[in-house]
């Protein structure tokens, strides 16, 4: 498969396709949005959002959540905001998330499955890593996005200037439904 994602991008360089795409770094609509990385949202999210390349900084997890509150996702929305110019901030959670009811115990048995050995999760639980919280999902989807939302917001190197919203998306039809604090 990596083969033919490679051989792809030979053509499209040949032929410029990607001379459609051409933009700078800064966002023009002055927008991040944080998503879940939910294959069925690659082309939705942006198309039922009217969303063009340039116009918002994507950032994308598992479940769309912030599972740490130093972690990539807000190191990622503080550089959109300090270095970029972003003043307002989407959560968009979706319908029929991977994520929603997630079990770190579930997780774990599945990487013991696949060679990942006991010692090695033992060890890592020992220095400090709360598999139970680190790799829980949610059971509420409104929940979840009041939560990712609330920590945002009452993030201390947030500036609270900075408008934070939440959304669930419909991931067959692109409907968007906001989630009021």
């Amino acid at each position: 498969m990596i083969e033919d994602i490679l051989e792809y991008n030979k053509q499209f360089v040949a032929n410029k396709g990607y001379e459609k795409y051409i933009t700078n770094k800064y966002p023009d609509k002055k927008i991040a949005i944080l998503s879940c990385m939910d294959t069925r949202l690659t082309e939705l999210l942006p198309a039922a959002l009217g969303i063009k390349n340039g116009d918002a900084k994507m950032i994308k997890n598992a479940g769309g959540i912030i599972s740490h509150p130093f972690g990539s996702v807000i190191r990622s929305l503080m550089v959109a905001i300090y270095e970029l110019g972003v003043t307002e901030i989407m959560v968009i959670s979706h319908s029929d998330c991977g994520a929603c009811n997630m079990s770190s115990v579930q997780m774990i048995e599945r990487m013991k499955a696949r060679g990942i050995k006991q010692e090695t999760i033992d060890m890592i639980h020992y220095c400090g890593v709360d598999f139970d919280s680190w790799l829980y999902g949610f059971g509420d989807t409104e929940k979840s996005v009041r939560g990712t939302v609330s920590s945002i917001t009452n993030h201390p190197l947030i500036p609270t200037d900075i408008k934070v919203y939440g959304f669930i998306i419909d991931s067959l039809t692109g409907e968007l439904k906001e989630v009021k604090g």
